[in-house]
C-alpha cells in the first residue's frame, strides 16, 4: 500500500510537472461590447493608408474603417475606446505553405507531426493534426503573424492544407477555411546538387498523371456505393471549389505544371516556390496563376545568377502582374514564420512601396487561399483581425507590436521566450 501511494504521489508530481511546462497563453474570450481603435495610422492592406483612423470593432467584426477627420461618429456609443496617436494599424499577417503546429523541436521526432507514410495522400488532413498548444504560435503573434495556411510534407501528394488563427482551444476553434487545398510536389527534372538529370522523373510524371486520370473518372460520377478516399480528397481540384499548390521551382516544371493544369482543365492553380516563376509571368498571368514565393532572404540557386536576385523577385512579380504572396518554408520554417514582416520589408529596400510590401504578406496571400472576402485587410464587413505597433511593422528595429485582435477579441501576446527574456534580465539585474 506505501508502495502504490508513493507511485501515485510521484505520478502526481510528474503530471503536474508536466502541465506547468506545457502551460501556454489561455485562449481570449469572444469579444464583448463594442471598441474604437482612435487616431492611428491605418494601413489597410489593400494600398490604401489612413493617417487618422477611427476602427470600430463589434462582435468579431469591422463596423467601421474611416478617416476620423472626415466620418461623423459618437464616442459615447462605445464601450472600450484606445487611442492609438503615434501607432500603426495592420491586418493580421498570414503565413502560407506553414508547418506551424506540425513542428514543434525539428531535432525531436515525436514532435514532428507534418508528413505520412506513403506517396499518394491528398486524403491527408494537416487541419486534425494541429496543435493549438504549440509554444511557437504564441511567438510568431509577437509580429502580427496571426493566421498561417497549415501544410503537409512528403511524397508526391502530401495531403490538404487548411487556414487557421492562431488563438484557439482546439483545431475546430481555430479553423478559418476548411481543406483549402491539395499540395502536389512536382518532381524535378535534374538535380539541384550535380546537375545531372533524374532518372525517376519520368516515372513519377505518369504516376501523377495515372492518379489524375483515375481520380478524375471517379469524381465525374457524383455518387459510389463504396468511398475512395484518395479519389474523394480530389472533388474540390476538379470541380473548382479547392486549389491545386503544386511545390516547384525551375522553368522547366513550371511549364510542364502549367500543361498539366490545361489538360485536366483545373480552374485553381498556384505555384509554390517559384524560383524561376520571374522567368515565366506572361505565361503565369495568361493563365491566372498565382505564386507563394519562396524564402526571399536565401541565396541564388544558380552561380551565374545576381547576387540579390532573391531580394529584387517580389517587385519582379508586381511589375509583371502576377499575384503572388511571402512564405517561409525551408529550415527552421515554424520558428521564422515570425519573420514574414521583415522579409516584405526587405522587398521594399529592393523596389516595392510599403504597402505592396505589405499586401504581400496580408491581402495577396488572403485572394490566393480564397479567404479574402473575410480577412488580409482592415475594411468593413471583415473579421477584426488585426494589430497595433509602436513602429514600422516591416522594419525590425521598430516593429513594437502592442496589442492584438483576433476576430475582435483581444489575444495574450505573452510567450515563453518573453518570459525567459524577463526572468534573465531579473538575473543580471541583481548582479
Amino acid at each position: 500500500m506505501k508502495t502504490f501511494n508513493f507511485l501515485l504521489l510521484t505520478f502526481y508530481f510528474l503530471l503536474s510537472s508536466f502541465f506547468c511546462f506545457a502551460q501556454v497563453e489561455t485562449p481570449a474570450l469572444p469579444q464583448k461590447g463594442t471598441i474604437l481603435l482612435l487616431n492611428g495610422y491605418a494601413h489597410i492592406g489593400n494600398g490604401e493608408v489612413i493617417e487618422n483612423s477611427v476602427i470600430a470593432l463589434e462582435n468579431g467584426k469591422l463596423t467601421m474603417v474611416a478617416d476620423a477627420r472626415i466620418v461623423k461618429f459618437d464616442v459615447s456609443k462605445y464601450d472600450t475606446i484606445i487611442k492609438l496617436e503615434g501607432k500603426h494599424v495592420y491586418p493580421g499577417i498570414i503565413a502560407p505553405n506553414s508547418t506551424l503546429g506540425l513542428t514543434e523541436i525539428e531535432a525531436v521526432r515525436a514532435s514532428v507531426d507534418e508528413a505520412e507514410t506513403g506517396t499518394i495522400n491528398p486524403h491527408v488532413r494537416s487541419l486534425i493534426a494541429y496543435n493549438t498548444e504549440s509554444k511557437i504560435t504564441t511567438t510568431v503573434r509577437t509580429n502580427g503573424v496571426l493566421l498561417g495556411q497549415i501544410t503537409p510534407r512528403g511524397g508526391l501528394i502530401s495531403g490538404t492544407s487548411s487556414v487557421v488563427q492562431f488563438d484557439a482551444w482546439n483545431w475546430e476553434d481555430a479553423v478559418i477555411k476548411i481543406d483549402d487545398g491539395v499540395h502536389l510536389n512536382w518532381p524535378n527534372l535534374f538535380s539541384r546538387w550535380n546537375g545531372e538529370k533524374n532518372k525517376n522523373y519520368a516515372k513519377s510524371i505518369e504516376t501523377i498523371t495515372t492518379f489524375f486520370d483515375n481520380s478524375k473518372a471517379y469524381c465525374n460520377i457524383e455518387f459510389h456505393p463504396e468511398k475512395n478516399l484518395r479519389f474523394e480528397a480530389m472533388r474540390g481540384i476538379f470541380n473548382g471549389t479547392q486549389t491545386l499548390f503544386i511545390h516547384t521551382d525551375y522553368i522547366k516544371e513550371i511549364t510542364e505544371a502549367i500543361a498539366f493544369m490545361k489538360k485536366y482543365e483545373l480552374k485553381k492553380m498556384s505555384i509554390v516556390g517559384g524560383y524561376d516563376a520571374w522567368m515565366v509571368a506572361p505565361l503565369l498571368k495568361e493563365n491566372n496563376i498565382s505564386v507563394v514565393l519562396k524564402r526571399i532572404h536565401s541565396l541564388p540557386e544558380r552561380q551565374e545568377d545576381d547576387v540579390y536576385l532573391p531580394y529584387k523577385m517580389p517587385k519582379i512579380l508586381f511589375d509583371a502582374g502576377i499575384l503572388f504572396c511571402l512564405e517561409n518554408a525551408g529550415d527552421m520554417e515554424a520558428m521564422g514564420a515570425r519573420n514574414l514582416p521583415f522579409y516584405a520589408g526587405t522587398a521594399v529596400a529592393y523596389g516595392l512601396t510599403k504597402e505592396q510590401a505589405l499586401q504581400t504578406i496580408t491581402l495577396n496571400t488572403a485572394k490566393i487561399l480564397g479567404i479574402d472576402a473575410t480577412t488580409g485587410s482592415l475594411e468593413q464587413g471583415k473579421d477584426a483581425t488585426l494589430f497595433i505597433s509602436t513602429g514600422d511593422a516591416l522594419d525590425m528595429k521598430t516593429n513594437d507590436v502592442v496589442l492584438a485582435f483576433i476576430q475582435g477579441r483581444q489575444i495574450d501576446l505573452n510567450n515563453h521566450q518573453k518570459k525567459l527574456y524577463e526572468k534573465y534580465s531579473e538575473k543580471y539585474k541583481q548582479q
